[in-house]
Parts: C-alpha cells; structure tokens; sequence
C-alpha cells in the first residue's frame, strides 16, 4: 500500500505546485519564482547529498549536469511561470501533461530514436488535445496568446530534451545528485537572470502567501516530491511511477477550483482526456522497457 500512498501523494504535491507557481509568480516575477523553488528544493536535498557523498566513486559528468539542470530546472520551470501570467493554473498543469508526447518528438529528430506508426498516432492525438483545449483558435498562437499556451508547450519540449539528455549522458548518475545539481544550476541561472534583468530579492513581496508558496513549491514540489518519485521507480517500478502524468492535471484542476476559483471548463477536460489519449498510446508498447519508461517520465 506504501506505493499507492506515495503516488497520490505525489499527485497533490505536483498538482498543488501549479498553484503555487501562479501566486508566486505575481509576486517575485517569472525567474524570481525559479530563484525560489529551486534554492528551497536544493536545500532540502544537499543535506541528503551529503550524507550519500561517500557513495560517489564514479566519475560525475558536471558539463552534461549542467545542461540537464538548464532543461530540466531552469528553462521549462522560467517558460511554466510565464505561461501561468497568463493562463490559469489547470490549463498550464493540463498542458505539461504532453511532456511524454514531446519527448517522443524530441528522441526522433534529435536523438536519432525511431518511432513506430502507434507512437505517431499517440503524438497526434496529443496535440489534437491542445487544439481541443484552445478551441481551435491556432492562430492566437502564433500572435499575442503565444505566451500561455505555446510557452507551456516549449516547456514541455525542454523536459523532454532533458530526460533524452539524461538517458544518453547520465543514465549512471546517482539519483540524489542528479536532482541536487539540476536545482543548484537552475539557481545560478535564474538569479543571474534576476539580476540581469534588475530586478532584486528585496522587491519580493513578503507576506504569508508568499511564504506559504515558497515552501510548499520549493520544499515540497521540488524537494520531496523528487524523492517520492524515485522511491517509486525504486519500490515499484517505473511504469508504476509515471502514471502520475494522469494524476497530476487532476490534482490540479481541483486544486486551482477550490483555492484559485478557477473555471473547470468542457474544452479544457475534453483536451486532457486527448491528451490522456495520446500518452496512452505513444507509450503502451515501450510499457515492458525500463528505460524508455524512464524517458517518458
């Protein structure tokens, strides 16, 4: 049963995470919302880094952890904060749920990974999702709506960069440093960011909603809920551990109706559902394959 309990807990944490991207982004700015969740989730992993450090007899790749921190930290977590300025919560959590479906794109054009005619189907249909949950208006995309909707899609196409990325350059790194140096990198570069930008710590506005958004995006959402993660690809299997991409936009919708008095709209559950779709079908063959379950996620 422990599984279970850490899958649903899992899903509310990554699902609450929208939240609280959206509040903080209103009050610390896009790469301030970045600096936040990742020197809060770091802090939460160096002390277990540290007590693990005798276990670091291979060789680390730092360069190729540097650009896994840049796509899996720094830029998707930058593009979701944007987008969150300008849609609503469910829809951005509905929209990072492509990230298996991008990811399949990203390993056949970039990663020289082949794909078979049930695997394009399901990319198909994923997209066919977001234009269900836009409604069809694809030319909002390519104009002043691109932020929200195109950003959240970029979003997802770093994470599935990043997960090739790690399949090819890092598949023996220890899972604890993985994560560590992704939030320590993606600290560095959203406070160079901030500081290019001018923009400083001390605008950030300090009250209890803020505090509240830290800890529980930084702490929670990119602390613990990377360990949960892995205490399920660990305890169960991996398959097991990524039906969280289901779980999450769920969580979020609810999460966003009840704190944010979000709309749940029939365009946007009808979206998802296709969504859903797509990544049933673009990843039910590679289901008996460790390793591309662990790419999909």
């Amino acid at each position: 049963m422990r599984p279970y309990f850490a899958l649903a807990g899992l899903s509310l944490i990554w699902g609450l995470s929208f939240v609280f991207i959206k509040l903080l982004a209103e009050s610390s700015g896009v790469w301030g919302t970045v600096f936040i969740r990742c020197t809060a989730g770091a802090l939460i992993l160096l002390p277990i880094l540290w007590t693990q450090r005798k276990r670091l007899t291979t060789p680390v790749p730092w360069g190729h952890l540097v650009v896994i921190g840049l796509f899996n930290a720094a830029f998707p977590w930058a593009l979701i904060a944007l987008s969150e300025t300008q849609i609503a919560s469910n829809t951005a959590s509905v929209l990072n749920a492509l990230t298996p479906v991008c990811a399949g794109l990203i390993g056949f054009f970039l990663f020289k990974k082949k794909l078979n005619a049930r695997q394009w189907t399901g990319i198909a249909t994923g997209f066919l999702g977001v234009l269900v949950l836009i409604e069809f208006n694809v030319g909002g995309l390519f104009s002043s709506e691109f932020v929200g909707v195109g950003t959240m899609v970029l979003g997802a196409m770093c994470y599935g960069f990043g997960s090739h990325y790690v399949m090819r350059f890092a598949r023996n790194t220890g899972v604890v440093l993985l994560s560590t140096s992704s939030l320590i990198t993606g600290a560095i570069i959203s406070l160079a960011a901030m500081l290019v930008s001018g923009t400083s710590p001390a605008a950030f506005t300090f009250d209890q909603t803020f505090w509240i958004a830290a800890i529980g995006l930084g702490c929670f959402g990119s602390g613990i809920a990377y360990l949960l993660y892995y205490y399920l690809v660990k305890e169960s299997s991996p398959e097991f551990a990524t039906t969280v991409t289901y779980l999450a936009p769920v969580s979020a919708m609810i999460w966003g109706s009840v704190l944010l008095d979000e709309a749940v709209t029939p365009s946007l559950i009808a979206g998802m559902l296709i969504i859903f779709s797509g990544i049933y079908i673009a990843n039910r063959k590679a289901k008996s394959r460790k390793g591309s379950a662990v790419e999909a996620a």
